[in-house]
C-alpha cells in the first residue's frame, strides 16, 4: 500500500486517487487519462504526466497526440500555474469505511500520515500480523477496503478518474472506424468525395423486462453460440403479442450479451436457451443494438472497410494491485476507448484475446461506450480478481477469430477475384443443396426404423409439427408423444424425431395437413413401419430444456436442425436489390478453413436502413447454400467475399432458414 496515495499501485507506477469531481480534460493526461501527475510539456503544445511519458517515449519516438517528431530532452516541466491548479483538486480518502473526508490532492499525504483513522487502522494490523503479541488470542486481520467499492450494475458516468497506469492504454490516432458490414458488401467509388455510410452506430443497453406470470415464455426465436460459427447470440424474430413484443425495445438482430448479469457470449447456444427460459418477474438484458449506418465523406478505397463483432474477454488478477498490462487511449475525434498495446509478458497479453485497436464496450457490466478511461481504470483498480472485458474487435476482410467466434477462415487471399473460379461450377438443383452435415459440434443424426404391430382402432399417439407448407418449410417432426397410443408402449419414437415415412409412404415433402392425413390413413392397419431421423445430442453437460408444456410450447432447438442431412433442406431464394452507393447490410460467418473443413456460411448481422434490411426476408442465422445459383459449399470467406462484390445492383441468394430457439 502507498503511504502518500493510500492505494495500492507497483512502486514505479503514478500514485493513485479518488477524486470528488470530474476534472477539466485540459488537466488529463491523455496517455494514462488522469489527472496530471508532474506535469510535462511538449513543444507541440501537449502535457502528459512524466512517468507517462518517459515510459511512452522509450518506445516511440513520437507524441501520442499529434504523432509529430519528439524526444524526451525537448520536454519540460510545467508552470507553476498548472501544477498548482492540479494539487488543489478535491479527493476522498480512500480508507471511505472508516473516514469520510474530502481534501485537496497534495494534502492527502499529510491526511494518511498524520489524521486518517482508517490509514492508522491498517498500519495497526499491519503491526500486529509482523509482531503477534500472543499466537491464538489476537483477533482475526481485519481487511481494510482502499477502494470505493465496485458495482457492476450500475453503469459508469465517468465521474470518477481514478486510473491505474499500468492499465491506460495508447491507441493508434486518427484510424476511421470501421462498419460493420462485410468489406464485400460496401460500395465506394475510387478517387471521388462521396458521402459514404461508413460507419455502423451500435449501442450496447439495458433492457429490464416484466412478466406478470413469472413462467410466461419471453416470445422471441434466438440462434448462435458459442458452438457456432455465429458465436453470439442473437435476435432472429420476436413473435407477435408476446412479452418482449408488447416491451417493444428489443428487435431482430439484437445481440444478447448478458442475462440478468450473467455473460451468455462464452456459453453454448443450449445453455443460452437455459438462461433466457429460466422464469422470473423481472428479466435484465444487455444487448448490442445496430442502429444503422452514420453518414460520412471520406475519400477510400473499397477496401478499407472492415467488418466489427463483438468479443467477450474475461482476465483473472492474482490480486487487486496486479497491473493488466493494457495501454488504452481516446480518439481525438472519436467518443469511446479504445485499446493501443498490450504489454509484453502482461497478463492480458499471455492471455492473447485482446487486440491493438479494440474499443472497450464494457468492464464488469459498467456501459463505457461513452466513457473515459478514468473511468474503465477505476473499475479495474477496484476489481479482486475477474476482469470481464466486452470489447468492438476491428476484422479484415476475412471474418476470423476462431479461438473466440469461431468465425471463418484467416487466409492471405483477399483478391477481387478469388471466386471467379467457381462461377463455372455446375449449378444445382435449387431445392437441395449437398453439404457435409457432419459440421454440426455436439450433434449426430440417427436414421431408425420402427416396426409395431396394434389393433387397427389403437392410435399412434404423436402430435407433430412442420410441413413443407410451413414458412420455413421444416421437415415433419414429432411434438409429442402421448401416453395413451401404441408409440408410447413401443418407446423408440421420441419427441424431435423427424419422420421420413410411413409403411413406405414419403412425408419428407408434405405439408402439414398431408402428413396428418397420411398418419391417420396408415394408423388404420394392423401393424405400421415409420422411419424417422433421431438428432442425438453428444453433450452430456448441457442443460435439460425439457420445459414444462404449459410454460413453453414444445419446438426443437435451432441448433438441432443445422445437423440434419442436406436432402431435408428446402432452400428459397431472395433477391435483393441495391443502389451503386449501397451495402448490401448484411454481415457473414463460415466458410472453409483448413483447420475446421467445410462450414456452412450464415447470416450474422444484418444492419437497419439497408436493402437486406427493407426486404425482410433475409434472418440472422439463416444459411446462405448459393449465390446466384452457385453453390457456396467449399468456399472460402475470401471466395465468397469477391463474389458478392461483383454484384453490383442484383442479388440471388439460396438460402436455408432455421427457426431460432423459442424462449
Amino acid at each position: 500500500l502507498c503511504c502518500e496515495c493510500g492505494q495500492f499501485h507497483l512502486l514505479l507506477d503514478n500514485h493513485l486517487y479518488n477524486f470528488q469531481d470530474e476534472v477539466d480534460d485540459e488537466l488529463i493526461c491523455h496517455i494514462c487519462l488522469q489527472p496530471l501527475l508532474q506535469p510535462m510539456d511538449t513543444p507541440c503544445g501537449h502535457t502528459y504526466c512524466f512517468k507517462c511519458l518517459e515510459n511512452f517515449m522509450q518506445e516511440y519516438n513520437f507524441c501520442p497526440m499529434d504523432r509529430k517528431k519528439l524526444s524526451f530532452q525537448q520536454c519540460h516541466k510545467s508552470s507553476l500555474l498548472v501544477r498548482n491548479l492540479l494539487d488543489k483538486l478535491i479527493v476522498f480518502c480512500p480508507f471511505k469505511a472508516e473516514c469520510q473526508q474530502t481534501m485537496q490532492r497534495c494534502e492527502l499525504e499529510a491526511h494518511l500520515q498524520n489524521r486518517c483513522p482508517g490509514f492508522k487502522k491498517y498500519k495497526s494490523e499491519l503491526q500486529r500480523k509482523k509482531n503477534p503479541i500472543s499466537k491464538g488470542k489476537e483477533d482475526p486481520p481485519t481487511k481494510v477496503e482502499t477502494n470505493t467499492p465496485k458495482d457492476p450494475e450500475v453503469p459508469s458516468g465517468g465521474s470518477s478518474l481514478v486510473a491505474e497506469s499500468s492499465a491506460a492504454a495508447v491507441v493508434s490516432l486518427g484510424t476511421a472506424e470501421p462498419g460493420l458490414v462485410n468489406p464485400a458488401f460496401e460500395e465506394t467509388e475510387e478517387g471521388e468525395n462521396l458521402p459514404q455510410r461508413t460507419s455502423l452506430v451500435a449501442e450496447t443497453t439495458t433492457i429490464e423486462i416484466h412478466r406478470e406470470d413469472p413462467e410466461e415464455e419471453l416470445g422471441m426465436r434466438i440462434v448462435g453460440g458459442k458452438d457456432t460459427p455465429l458465436g453470439n447470440i442473437v435476435v432472429q424474430e420476436v413473435l407477435r403479442d408476446s412479452v418482449i413484443a408488447a416491451d417493444g425495445r428489443i428487435a431482430p438482430g439484437d445481440h444478447i450479451l448478458e442475462v440478468n448479469g450473467v455473460n451468455i457470449s462464452s456459453v453454448t447456444h443450449c445453455q443460452a436457451v437455459s438462461f433466457l427460459r429460466h422464469p422470473g418477474p423481472v428479466l435484465h438484458l444487455m444487448v448490442l443494438q445496430e442502429k444503422g449506418f452514420s453518414n460520412k465523406t471520406v475519400q477510400q478505397d473499397s477496401t478499407s472497410a472492415t467488418n466489427r463483432e463483438v468479443i467477450h474477454v474475461t482476465l483473472i488478477k492474482r490480486d487487486r494491485s496486479e497491473p493488466l498490462g493494457i495501454k488504452l487511449i481516446r480518439k481525438t475525434d472519436e467518443a469511446g476507448i479504445f485499446i493501443l498495446d498490450l504489454l509484453e509478458g502482461g497478463l492480458a497479453a499471455k492471455n492473447g484475446k485482446l487486440s491493438r485497436n479494440d474499443r472497450v464496450l464494457s468492464i464488469n457490466g459498467q456501459d463505457l461506450r461513452q466513457g473515459t478511461p478514468e473511468a474503465a481504470a477505476q473499475i479495474i483498480q477496484t476489481t479482486e480478481s475477474r476482469v470481464n472485458f466486452v470489447v468492438l474487435r476491428q476484422q479484415g476482410v476475412q471474418l476470423s477469430d476462431p479461438v473466440e467466434d469461431g468465425s471463418t477462415s484467416n487466409s492471405s487471399s483477399s483478391s477481387s477475384n478469388g471466386g471467379s473460379p467457381v462461377h463455372h461450377r455446375r449449378r444445382l438443383d435449387q431445392n437441395h443443396y449437398r453439404r457435409k452435415s457432419n459440421y454440426q459440434k455436439g450433434y449426430v443424426s440417427h436414421e431408425k426404423t420402427v416396426a409395431i404391430k396394434k389393433e387397427p382402432k389403437e392410435s399412434l399417439g404423436i402430435t407433430i409439427g412442420g410441413g413443407r407448407d410451413n414458412k420455413n418449410k421444416l421437415p415433419i417432426y414429432v411434438t409429442s408423444v402421448q401416453p395413451i397410443g401404441c408409440l408410447f408402449r413401443d418407446g423408440r419414437i421420441k419427441r424431435g424425431d423427424v419422420l421420413l415415412s410411413i409403411n413406405g409412404i414419403d412425408l419428407t415433402h408434405l405439408n402439414y395437413y398431408e402428413a396428418v392425413s397420411a398418419l391417420k390413413s396408415n394408423a388404420a392397419s394392423h401393424s405400421v413401419v415409420l422411419k424417422a431421423l433421431e438428432i442425438i445430442s453428444l453433450n452430456s453437460t448441457e442443460p435439460s430444456l425439457d420445459i414444462k408444456e404449459q410454460g413453453f410450447s414444445w419446438s426443437p432447438l435451432w441448433i438441432t436442425w443445422l445437423g440434419l442431412p442436406s436432402h431435408l433442406h428446402c432452400c428459397q431464394d431472395i433477391v435483393l436489390s441495391k443502389g451503386n452507393l449501397e451495402s448490401w447490410g448484411f454481415s457473414i460467418v463460415g466458410g472453409f478453413e483448413e483447420s475446421k473443413g467445410n462450414q456452412p456460411f450464415f447470416i450474422k448481422t444484418i444492419v437497419p436502413g439497408t436493402p437486406a434490411f427493407r426486404d425482410r426476408k433475409l434472418k440472422c442465422g439463416d444459411e446462405i447454400v448459393a449465390v446466384n445459383g452457385v453453390p457456396a459449399i467449399g468456399m472460402s470467406n475470401s471466395e465468397l467475399i469477391p463474389m458478392l462484390k461483383e454484384q453490383r445492383n442484383k442479388v440471388t441468394l439460396t438460402v436455408v432458414s432455421w427457426p431460432g430457439s423459442l424462449v
